[in-house]
C-alpha cells in the first residue's frame, strides 16, 4: 500500500492560525524560533519502525503510534475522526500518533464503507473499546515487567506509571503487550475526561492537499501503467452496434482499442444481487494510451454506431408519468395512523400541494477513476471507492477469482456524495486490465462523470392536511419518484406521532437512465416539499411557524405509542437554539427569514434562512444552522461538513437542474450545469447542541432543511410559493413584497 504521508511537522511547528472576524484566516512565522541553531527538528512519524500491535495499532520504540483508519476518506472527515476516538482511549498525545489509510480488509475491519453518515455513529464504541483495549494490554505488560499488580498502575500521554514513580513509555513493552492475552472488559472514559475527543483538529490530510503532493486516486501510478479512456453510450437506451477505430489507432500515444462489456453481461445475466452494481449492458470501446490526453483524444477520435435497446425518455415524458402516479392509486402505504379519509372528510378545509425535483448529477470535483492490475497472481485494485467490499466482491465473481485475490486499497476522495457508491469505474478497470495484461488507470473526463454516470432520480410529492377547528387533523404524502422509493425509516420521521391521522404513500416507475443515492438520498428533496408545506398550514391557521412545529413536537412526546425514528426532545432543541441564535421574527427591515426543521441520517437539523432582495433577485444573505448530533468528536471537521452541506443544499435547490432528451442528458460540463458559485455563497452560522449523547451523522443532515428554509424565505420576501426546484428557473416575479 501507499501510505499517505505524515502532516509536515517542522512547518506545523512554525505556523499559526488564528481566524480573523471577516472570517479570513491571519499566517504568522516565528522566525526567530525557527532559525535557532539548537532547535530540533521535528520527528517525522512517517519515517519510524513500528511494531505491530493489532490491526489498528503500530507503536515504535519512541512510543509513537501510527493508527489505521478503517474507512473511506470523501472529505467527510473520518481519516482524522475516527483514529481521534481510538487515540483517545489508548491516552497518547494526538501530536504523536500518525494515520494510515488502511486497505480493505474485511477479517480485521467492518463496515468500510462512506456512506449514510454513519461511520462515526457504528465506529464509536468499538473504535474506543480498540484503544482502552491497547491501553491495558501495555498496562499488564508493564506491570508484569516490574512484578506488581496492574491495577497500581496508569496510563497518560504515551507513558505507563507505577504509583511508586517508576515509568515506562509505550514503545518500551509494545512487543511484550502485543503477546498477552487480550482483556475481555475494558473501562471506557467519561467525556468529561477527553483530551483528544472535543478538541479543534486539523484534517491529517492537510499539507498533501494543500501543497499538491500524491494523495487522490488521479494521483496514483505505478511503473509500466497505462491509460485507458472508455466510449459509453451517449443515450441511455443505447446500445453499441458498431465503431471504426481506424483514425484512433492513428493518433500519437495510443496503443490499442479494445471492446469491455461481456463480462459486465454476464453478471447481469447470472442474477446475482449487489446494491452497487447500477450499470449499462452495452458493449463499450475502450482506448488505452500512454496518457490521459492521449487516451481522451483517441476515445474522441473513434466513429461509433449506435442503435436503440429500449426507449429513449426525455424529461418531459418522465415528469408526465409521476403526475399520472400522483393521480393514480397504485401506492403501496408505507405507514398509516388513524384514519386519514375519515379526517379528511370531516375537514373545515384541506390543503393540497404538488412539490417537484429534477435529475442531478453528483459531479465531485475529481472525476471517476480507479487502478487495476490483473495477474495470475492477483487482483491490485487502488483508487478512490466509497464501497470497497462491494466492489471487490462484483470484480471477483466478474473475473471468476477467489475473492482471496483480491487486494483493493483505498485513495482519498475528490468527492463523493454518493456516486461512489456504485463501482462501476472500478469494474471497467478490471476487465480492462484483465484483457490487456497491464496495469492500467481507466480515467473519466468531466462529460463522461456528467453524461454517464449515476444520478439522482427526478422525485414529486403531493402533500395533502385536513384542518378542523383551527387544527390540523390529518397529514397524507405521496411519493413518486424514479428507479425506488424512500428507504423505510423515513415514514417515521417527523410529522409521524405529530398528527393523529397519518398516512405515507410511494409508488415508482423503473426507466434506464441509472439512479442512486445522492447525498442525503431521498430527503435532500423530501425535507424542502414537507417543510415548505409547513409553513403554508402555518401561514393558514394563522400561527407563528416556530410556535406551530413546537406544537406539534409536543404532541409527539404525548403519543403514547409514537413508533418513530426521531427524538421530538432534541427537535425542539435544536428548534429553540436556531430561533435564539438567527434573531428569528426580530430582524432588520429589508431581511426575511424562514424556517426549516428536519431529523435525518440520525441527527436532528434546524436552519433559518436570511435573504435580502438585490434588484429584484433573492440572495441568501445568512443562514443560521442548529445541530443535534451528540458528542462532536472534531469540532473543526464538524463545522466544515455543517457548512459544505448547507451551502450544497443551497446550491443545488436554488441553481442546480438536469434532464434528457432522448435519453441523452442536456448538460455534460459545468458551463451549462449550475453549481453555486463563491458570489451566491451566504455566511453560514453553526451551533451545535452540548450533551453527552453518542455521536450520529453529520455528512448529510444539514443538506435537507436548507431548500425549505430558503422558499420559505423567498415567500416572505416576494410573496411567491415555490414548488420546483431549482427556484430560480421557476420564481417568477410580478412584484417585490415590503
Amino acid at each position: 500500500m501507499r501510505p499517505s504521508k505524515q502532516m509536515n511537522f517542522s512547518r506545523r511547528s512554525f505556523i499559526k492560525t488564528s481566524a480573523l472576524a471577516s472570517g479570513g484566516m491571519l499566517i504568522g512565522f516565528n522566525l526567530f524560533n525557527s532559525c535557532k541553531s539548537d532547535v530540533k527538528m521535528p520527528v517525522d512519524l512517517s519515517q519510524l519502525n513500528y511494531n505491530d500491535f493489532n490491526a489498528f495499532i503500530k507503536i515504535s520504540e519512541e512510543g509513537k503510534v501510527t493508527i489505521f483508519a478503517p474507512n473511506p476518506e470523501i472529505g467527510q472527515g473520518v481519516k482524522t475522526s475516527m483514529p481521534m476516538l481510538i487515540a483517545e482511549e489508548l491516552d497518547v498525545l494526538w501530536d504523536d500518533v500518525y494515520v494510515q489509510q488502511a486497505p480493505l480488509d474485511t477479517e480485521n475491519f467492518t463496515r468500510q464503507i462512506a456512506g449514510g453518515s454513519q461511520s462515526i455513529r457504528l465506529a464509536w464504541t468499538p473504535l474506543r473499546q480498540t484503544g482502552a483495549t491497547a491501553k491495558q494490554m501495555l498496562i499488564n505488560a508493564a506491570a508484569a515487567k516490574w512484578g506488581v499488580d496492574a491495577s497500581e498502575c496508569s496510563a497518560s500521554k504515551g507513558v505507563i506509571s507505577h504509583k511508586d514513580g517508576r515509568t515506562l513509555g509505550y514503545g518500551e513493552v509494545v512487543k511484550e503487550a502485543a503477546a498477552l492475552e487480550i482483556p475481555e472488559e475494558v473501562t471506557l472514559k467519561d467525556p468529561k475526561d477527553f483530551t483528544i475527543i472535543g478538541q479543534n483538529t486539523a484534517n491529517v490530510d492537510i499539507d498533501e492537499i494543500v501543497t499538491g503532493k500524491p494523495l487522490f486516486g488521479l494521483d496514483y501510478s505505478e511503473e509500466g501503467m497505462v491509460y485507458a479512456s472508455v466510449l459509453r453510450p451517449p443515450a441511455f437506451g443505447q446500445v453499441l452496434e458498431s465503431y471504426d477505430d481506424s483514425a484512433a489507432r492513428a493518433l500519437p500515444g495510443v496503443i490499442d482499442v479494445i471492446i469491455i462489456g461481456d463480462k459486465i453481461r454476464k453478471y447481469i445475466d447470472s442474477g446475482k444481487s449487489n446494491w452497487s452494481f447500477v450499470m449499462s449492458p452495452s458493449d463499450k470501446v475502450v482506448v488505452i494510451a500512454n496518457s490521459t490526453w492521449q487516451a481522451f483524444k483517441g476515445k474522441n477520435a473513434i466513429k461509433a454506431t449506435w442503435k436503440n435497446d429500449s426507449k429513449l425518455e426525455s424529461t418531459d415524458d418522465q415528469d408526465a408519468q409521476l403526475l399520472a402516479i400522483l393521480d393514480g392509486n397504485d401506492f403501496q402505504t408505507r405507514r398509516s395512523d388513524g384514519d386519514v379519509k375519515k379526517a379528511f372528510a370531516e375537514a373545515d378545509k384541506v390543503i393540497e400541494r404538488t412539490y417537484e425535483a429534477p435529475f442531478l448529477p453528483h459531479n465531485p470535483m475529481e472525476p471517476m477513476n480507479f487502478f487495476a492490475n490483473v495477474t495470475p497472481e492477483k487482483v491490485h485494485l487502488v483508487g478512490p471507492v466509497q464501497t470497497p467490499e462491494a466492489a471487490a466482491e462484483v470484480v471477483s465473481e466478474l473475473l471468476g477469482r477467489d475473492i482471496g485475490d483480491i487486494h483493493l486499497e483505498m485513495t482519498r476522495m475528490g468527492g463523493g456524495f454518493g456516486r461512489r457508491l456504485y463501482g462501476d469505474f472500478v469494474y471497467e478497470a478490471a476487465e480492462i486490465s484483465d484483457i490487456i495484461k497491464k496495469p492500467v488507470k481507466m480515467v473519466s473526463s468531466r462529460e463522461d462523470d456528467m453524461t454517464t454516470g449515476v444520478y439522482r432520480p427526478a422525485s414529486k410529492y403531493c402533500i395533502a392536511a385536513s384542518i378542523k377547528d383551527g387544527k390540523v387533523t390529518g397529514y397524507h404524502l405521496k411519493e413518486a419518484c424514479i428507479n425506488g422509493n424512500m428507504y423505510g425509516l423515513i415514514p417515521n420521521f417527523f410529522p409521524a406521532a405529530a398528527i393523529e391521522n397519518y398516512q405515507v404513500d410511494s409508488a415508482h416507475y423503473n426507466s434506464n437512465v441509472t439512479t442512486g443515492a445522492w447525498r442525503a438520498p431521498y430527503t435532500n428533496f423530501l425535507a424542502s416539499a414537507e417543510q415548505s408545506f409547513f409553513d403554508e398550514l402555518a401561514e393558514e391557521l394563522g400561527v407563528d411557524r416556530a410556535q406551530m412545529h413546537m406544537d406539534l413536537l409536543e404532541k409527539a412526546k404525548n403519543n403514547p405509542n409514537p413508533n418513530i425514528d426521531y427524538s421530538p426532545e432534541r427537535l425542539q432543541g435544536v428548534l429553540k437554539l436556531a430561533v435564539e441564535k438567527s434573531n428569528w421574527g426580530k430582524t432588520e427591515d429589508g431581511v426575511y427569514q424562514g424556517l426549516s426543521v428536519y431529523y435525518c441520517h440520525n441527527s436532528h437539523v434546524a436552519e433559518v434562512a436570511d435573504i435580502r432582495m438585490e434588484n429584484g433577485v433573492p440572495k441568501v444573505e445568512k443562514v443560521t444552522c442548529a445541530v443535534d448530533c451528540g458528542i462532536v468528536v472534531n469540532p473543526l471537521g464538524a463545522q466544515n461538513q455543517a457548512k459544505g452541506g448547507v451551502i450544497d443544499g443551497i446550491g443545488h435547490s436554488m441553481y442546480s437542474d438536469f434532464g434528457f432528451k432522448d435519453g441523452v442528458p442536456v448538460s455534460n460540463n459545468f458551463n451549462t450545469y449550475n453549481l453555486i458559485r463563491m458570489g451566491q455563497t451566504p455566511q453560514v452560522e453553526v451551533h451545535f447542541v452540548d450533551n453527552d449523547i453518542d455521536p450520529t451523522g453529520l455528512g448529510e443532515p444539514t443538506l435537507p432543511p436548507v431548500g425549505a428554509a430558503i422558499a420559505n424565505a423567498i415567500y416572505k420576501a416576494t410573496g411567491k410559493r415555490l414548488y420546483k426546484q431549482p427556484y430560480m428557473s421557476h420564481l417568477k416575479l410580478d412584484k417585490v413584497v415590503g
